[in-house]
This record gives C-alpha cells, sequence and structure tokens, in this order.
C-alpha cells in the first residue's frame, strides 16, 4: 500500500527535476508553453519529410505537371476564340474540344498520381511522429505526467496528428497546387496582357493583408480550440477509468455535466475559431472577386476598342478564374494550416522533452548477475511542490537474500524509498547503490532490469494472461510462465477459464482484485530480478490466498533481496531487518522481537494492530 507520499507523488512532476542543482524547472516547450504565432511548428516538422523524400519529390513532380496542365487547358480555349467562334467552322470546333478533352484526361491521370503520393506522404508522416511522441512519452519520468493529464496525452497522439496528417496529405497539396496554378496563371496573364495584369497587381497587398492579418488570430484560436478538446478527453478518460467508483457513488450525473462543461468550453473555443475562419475566407473570396471583375469590365472595354482578341480576352477570364480562385483555396486552407500549425506546436513539445533521468554520457555496464545488495547512503531527496523534504539523510541495506521490510505511518516516504530504488527520481544528496554502483552512473533501463516490481494496485493490460506475467520479461517461455503462475497461486483460477490464454479484459476487469495481484506476482516473479520490490503485494488477498501467496513468496525470495512495504505489520515478522521511518526519516532498525522490545514507534504501531485485532 502506498505510504502516503500520493501528496507527493501528486506533486511529483510538477517540474522537471535537474539532479545535479536540485532546481525543479519545466524545460523548454513544457506544458507551460509559450504559444507561437505563425506556421513555424510546422518547419519543425522537416525531419519527418526528409524521410521519404522519395514520396516527396514525386508528390511535387505530378503537382507541378496537373498544375501545367490545368493551364494548358486555356489554350485551346484562346484558340477557339480566335478561330472556330469566328467562323463557326465544325471541324476547328471539335479539334478545339478534343483537345481540351485530351488535357483533361492527362489531368485526371496526373491529379490521381498526385493525390496518391501526397496521401501516402501524409499517413506515413503522421505514423512516424506518432511513434515518436509515443516512444518519448515512454521515456519521460513520473514528474512529466503529473502535469500532463492522460487524455491530453492521447488528444496530442491521435486528434492532434491526425490533423498533421490530413494538413500534409490533402490540404497542403491543395494549397500548394492552387499557388503554382495562381502564379501560372498570373504569368500567363502578363504574357497574355500586361495591363490587365498590373492593375491586379495593384490589388495585391489589399489581399494579402487581410490574409496575413487574420490568419493569425485564426491560428491562436484554433490552438485553443485544440487544448479545449485535449482536455474533454481527460476528463473522459479519467472518468471512464474509474467508472466502478463513478457508478458506485451514484457520481454519473455530476461527471457527466462535468463532462458537458468541458466539450461546451471546447464548441466555444471552435465557435471562435470557425467565426474568424468565416471572416478570413469571406473578405478574401469577395476582395479577390470584386477586382477579378474590375478587371474582366476593362477588358472587355479592351475588345471592344480592338486593342485585345477575342481568344486572348477569354484566355484571360479563364486565366484570371483560375488564379483568383487558387488564391482563394489558399485562403481557405490557410485556417486548416493554422490548426496544423497548433497540433505541430503541440507534438514537437513532447518531443522537445529530455527525459530528466537519463543515462550519463559513458554509463557504466550492469555486470550480468547482481547479488543483490542494496543501499542507500545518506540519501535526501525533496519533490517539486512539497514543504519539506520527503526523505532526510536516510541511510540502510539490505543485503544479498535479505527480506527487509519498510513500515510506518503514511506519509514517513517509504513509497519514496521505492521510487528512488526504481530510479524515477535521483538524490538531491547522498547515493543509491546495488552491488556498489551509483545509480546515476547507469543507463536507467539496465538499472530497473535488476528490479521487480509489485505495485499494491497492480494494473494489468488488456489481453491474454501469458501476456501480462510476460510483461515482467518478454522472453519467458510458456513453461517459466506457467511455473510463475503457479508460484503466485493463479494458474489454478487460470485454468479454468484457459489457461495462458485466459482473456483478462480491459485493465484485467474480468478478474477479482486478488486474481490480479497474484497475475502481478507472476509477472514479479517471472522477471527473475535479483532485487523484488513489493509494496502491499498481499493486501488485495483474502486470508486463505495470503498464505498461500506468502508462501510462494518466501519460495521466491530465496537467493534475491527482497523489500516490502508493509501496513499490516503481521506480514513482516518474519523480515530479517525492519526499518521503520518516520517523517522521511529512518526512526528504528532491528527485527520485529528487538523493535517491540525498544518500545519505540514500531511498538506503538504493532500495539495498535494487534490490540485492534
Amino acid at each position: 500500500m502506498s505510504d502516503g507520499t500520493s501528496q507527493s507523488s501528486s506533486s511529483a512532476g510538477s517540474a522537471s527535476f535537474d539532479r545535479t542543482a536540485g532546481a525543479q524547472r519545466w524545460g523548454e516547450g513544457g506544458p507551460e508553453r509559450q504559444k507561437s504565432k505563425s506556421l513555424g511548428p510546422l518547419l519543425k516538422l522537416a525531419p519527418y519529410v526528409k524521410r521519404q523524400r522519395t514520396t516527396a519529390v514525386l508528390a511535387v513532380i505530378f503537382l507541378f505537371v496537373a498544375a501545367v496542365l490545368n493551364l494548358a487547358i486555356t489554350f485551346p480555349v484562346q484558340w477557339l476564340g480566335n478561330n472556330a467562334f469566328q467562323s463557326f467552322d465544325p471541324a476547328l470546333i471539335n479539334a478545339g474540344f478534343s483537345a481540351m478533352i485530351a488535357i483533361a484526361l492527362a489531368l485526371g491521370v496526373a491529379s490521381a498520381v498526385r493525390f496518391y503520393f501526397f496521401s501516402r506522404f501524409g499517413e506515413r508522416l503522421a505514423a512516424d511522429l506518432r511513434g515518436d511522441v509515443y516512444a518519448r512519452l515512454m521515456s519521460l519520468s513520473p514528474a512529466y505526467f503529473s502535469k500532463l493529464k492522460t487524455g491530453e496525452a492521447v488528444s496530442r497522439l491521435t486528434a492532434d496528428v491526425t490533423l498533421i496528417e490530413t494538413f500534409f496529405g490533402s490540404t497542403f497539396s491543395m494549397a500548394v497546387r492552387s499557388f503554382v496554378t495562381s502564379v501560372g496563371a498570373l504569368i500567363l496573364m502578363f504574357i497574355t496582357s500586361w495591363k490587365l495584369t498590373g492593375i491586379l497587381f495593384v490589388l495585391a497587398p489589399v489581399l494579402i493583408l487581410p490574409i496575413l492579418a487574420m490568419g493569425r488570430r485564426v491560428r491562436k484560436l484554433s490552438v485553443t480550440a485544440q487544448d479545449r478538446i485535449a482536455d474533454a478527453a481527460a476528463e473522459a478518460t479519467e472518468t471512464i477509468d474509474a467508472i466502478d467508483l463513478v457508478q458506485a457513488y451514484g457520481m454519473e450525473k455530476e461527471r457527466e455535466m462535468r463532462f458537458r462543461s468541458t466539450i461546451e468550453a471546447a464548441f466555444k473555443a471552435a465557435l471562435a475559431r470557425i467565426g474568424a475562419r468565416a471572416w478570413l475566407t469571406g473578405i478574401i473570396i469577395a476582395l479577390m472577386f470584386a477586382g477579378v471583375t474590375g478587371v474582366i469590365w476593362i477588358g472587355a472595354l479592351e475588345v471592344q476598342s480592338g486593342a485585345m482578341t477575342v481568344g486572348a480576352f477569354m484566355q484571360f477570364v479563364l486565366l484570371a478564374v483560375f488564379g483568383v480562385g487558387g488564391f482563394a483555396t489558399v485562403a481557405e486552407v490557410m485556417g486548416d494550416a493554422m490548426r496544423a500549425s497548433g497540433a505541430a506546436e503541440r507534438s514537437v513539445e513532447i518531443l522537445a522533452q529530455t527525459p530528466d533521468i537519463a543515462a550519463p554520457p559513458s554509463p557504466k555496464p550492469m555486470p550480468a548477475k547482481l547479488s543483490g545488495h542494496v543501499k542507500l547512503d545518506g540519501v535526501s531527496f525533496s519533490y517539486p511542490a512539497a514543504q519539506g523534504p520527503s526523505l532526510k539523510d536516510v541511510t540502510f541495506e539490505a543485503r544479498p537474500g535479505e527480506l527487509v521490510a519498510l513500515v510506518g505511518p503514511s506519509g514517513a516516504g517509504k513509497s519514496t524509498v521505492f521510487r528512488m530504488l526504481l530510479r524515477f527520481f535521483d538524490p538531491q544528496t547522498g547515493a543509491v547503490t546495488l552491488d556498489g554502483l551509483d545509480a546515476r552512473d547507469t543507463d536507467p533501463a539496465e538499472w530497473r532490469a535488476r528490479f521487480a516490481y509489485v505495485p499494491q494496485d497492480a494494473p494489468i493490460f488488456s489481453g491474454d494472461a501469458a501476456g501480462n506475467v510476460r510483461f515482467g520479461r518478454t522472453g519467458a517461455t510458456d513453461d517459466e510462465v506457467r511455473d510463475a503462475l503457479r508460484k503466485a497461486e493463479a494458474f489454478a483460477f487460470l485454468e479454468q477459464r484457459g489457461g495462458l490464454a485466459a482473456e483478462v479484459g480491459a485493465k484485467g476487469r474480468q478478474l477479482s482484485g486478488g486474481e490480479r495481484q497474484r497475475i502481478a506476482i507472476a509477472r514479479a516473479l517471472v522477471r527473475g530480478a535479483p532485487v523484488m520490490l513489493l509494496d502491499e503485494a498481499t493486501s488485495a488477498l483474502d486470508a486463505a490466498n495470503e498464505r498461500l501467496v506468502q508462501k510462494a513468496l518466501d519460495q521466491a525470495s530465496e537467493g534475491r533481496t527482497t523489500l516490502v512495504i508493509a501496513h499490516r505489520l503481521a506480514t513482516v515478522r518474519r523480515a530479517d531487518r525492519i526499518i521503520v521511518l518516520d517523517q522521511g526519516r529512518v526512526v528504528e532498525q532491528g527485527n520485529h522481537e528487538s523493535l517491540v522490545g525498544a518500545g519505540g514507534l514500531y511498538a506503538k504501531l504493532a500495539e495498535m494492530q494487534f490490540t485492534s485485532a
């Protein structure tokens, strides 16, 4: 059972932990981030673009081919205006329209290929980004997750990356194609009539400035809307994870109202974004088409005066439609670009996090076999937001093969000792060693591989029983898994449900609390680590099963060092040494009899428990 340092653990990462100076801070891009006001975050995804150079190049090539073919349609139109529509010769008309159909067919093929490569590019980028963000999340310590809610993390992995995938897979393609078509149309328009094109260029600043001004606001509102959606996801995740408790206390309506409140906030944020984007779209389209109408008006007068041919005028009008339509599309997708930029900012923010517990530049290798000699030497540690230290100059050791129990009142620092041993945090002073190796000199993954851990409320993953046991050691054989389950007194009840293939349900909800705990114990046993950490591992078992599992643990403890956090002192009478903690300090050490005889804190705790029992 947790020792009450849940208060500390809840604050256990209110900031990144600086091991050397003991300072607590969030690194750049942490949860208290500064939101940028540009498309800059998208540029930070350049490494993912480089991974797909070939796909990106092919996509861009066919994009340009499609844009050129789109503009090429205007030449048969010019030819028809200057020739076929002057004489109305059927042969000329058929030739002109046949050329347009041929170009349209080629355009269709080029557009299909462009769509395929851009879609593939977007999907691959999203998959790689999701994988990297997830991997980074797995490398960060519990400190980070005390700030980042589970639902928030899931939202960044799913909804945010989906926005990025949509942008690169389709929206970006649409924007670039429209931009290239518009630029090409402007060039051809200039060749066709530099005078009319010049008028459009004079109007350009009037068209561009609203895009820049409104675009920044759309992006800011997009990030806010995404934050509110993440809040809703976090609220839903938290409630669904504790659905049994919610229903047991009749809190369904209250949690429903909380969720509706968060989604209402998300709706209002989205509504603000939609409103800003609607204004942006409306203003740009109105200005652009008003400008084009004016230019066409002037062009019609040019044709009437003989300064421009009918074919050239028809081509110019079609080019103007392409050009303005393209810029209007770019303006339209700017909102999507801003949303993707906000999503990229949130994803890159996680990638920018540096694990506060990491291997040194040259980690010392861990021996293949260790005796399991654990020692804390003058260890002091304070959680970031805690008012005082959680551990104060703690010194004790557990010799190879010993069973050492940690006892003390709630908040004494017992769970913090386990966090030190598992290297979720490093001490601010003192050292934690295993066979003389300082934890800070080793690779965290290699260090943790020498420990087996059974928390009081051990998580069980969806899937079968064997997979949950192999979580302790992925290479364990079926026989090793069965042996671990038998020692944990878990094989008998699983055998009735399909053996190793027995489904345990989401979070093990098809199992009772005691059954889940026994599978967790089997998971620790199959790990074969020289040190085992048990956080009141038998607390969820009934009296009969507790005796059986305790017997199994006694056998499993042979040849390895075992540290156990115990609140029920009856379970630690057999311990070789009992470490009594109070307010972060070691106040007593000894076996059960000597501590009871000393008449100190342990004796008082024992008297209260055994008398009440």
